[in-house]
């Protein structure tokens, strides 16, 4: 049964040292794709690589908002980068009021910059929220962000953030914080979401799930992100992966088969 990590970082440097034993570890647990996410400008040249040199592996391109003070893209340049076949989306982008604070107005703009180069390249949107939920819905609603649709990334807001998401066309990606024993709340959640708008991920290296909580986290382990959520629908582990991959190859617009 094939799954797909739809979010990791495996150019960051706790994975790329070593990136062979990571792929291979991929492959053993039946995850045959993975999206690596674009955070800022400078490191986007290695994402690139990544995809370029291996068929299974997509990337991004995009500035995550915790980046404070590094090269700001413009709609033109997340365009440019966005036509290599490899850049599958924009982002990640978004909000988080947790990590900075004071006057964000900065992070807005550019989360506004990303959702007119998503609309402009056709391309979906990876959106990180934390803290921010209200005006992150209310900046998608006024920049159409439903035009280009995307993924709101490593879910851990309310149910009627989740409903409003799905509304603009938004997928629900759920990560190894769903494992959590303390994640009540996200798994009720992980419960009513529709299926044909259910995805998953590692976030890795970061947000290991359980049973490797606190250790460093690889796409491999997106299998356990599945098996929670077939546990908690009551459904087959091999439902859950057809279904996420099927949502990925969709929302990406991947048309080859799972290898």
């Amino acid at each position: 049964m094939p799954f797909v990590d739809s979010h990791c970082h495996i150019n960051f440097p706790e994975l790329a040292a070593s990136l062979g034993e990571v792929l291979a570890h991929m492959s053993a647990n039946e995850v045959t794709d993975a999206l690596c996410v674009s955070v800022n400008l400078a490191d986007f040249p290695q994402v690139l690589s990544l995809a370029e040199r291996y068929p299974h592996i997509y990337a991004s391109v995009g500035v995550h908002p915790d980046y404070e003070g590094v090269e700001e893209p413009d709609v033109a340049l997340l365009v440019e980068l966005a036509k290599h076949p490899k850049i599958i989306a924009i982002g990640e982008t978004g909000l988080d009021y947790y990590r900075l604070k004071g006057d964000l107005e900065w992070q807005r703009a550019r989360f506004r910059t990303h959702i007119r180069a998503a609309r402009e390249s056709h391309k979906p949107l990876i959106i990180h929220t934390r803290e921010a939920a209200a005006d992150t819905l209310r900046i998608m609603a006024e920049e159409n962000a439903s035009e280009a649709g995307g993924v709101m990334h490593c879910f851990t807001e309310t149910w009627e953030v989740a409903e409003a998401a799905m509304a603009m066309g938004f997928y629900i990606s759920f990560s190894g914080i769903v494992t959590f024993k303390n994640a009540g709340q996200l798994k009720q959640i992980a419960q009513r979401v529709p299926l044909e708008f259910l995805l998953i991920e590692t976030d890795a290296p970061y947000l290991a799930p359980v049973p490797h909580r606190g250790r460093l986290n690889q796409p491999a382990y997106v299998k356990h992100v599945a098996e929670e959520i077939a546990s908690l629908r009551g459904i087959s582990l091999e439902e859950v992966g057809r279904r996420t991959t099927e949502n990925f190859r969709r929302l990406f617009k991947i048309n080859a088969p799972a290898r």
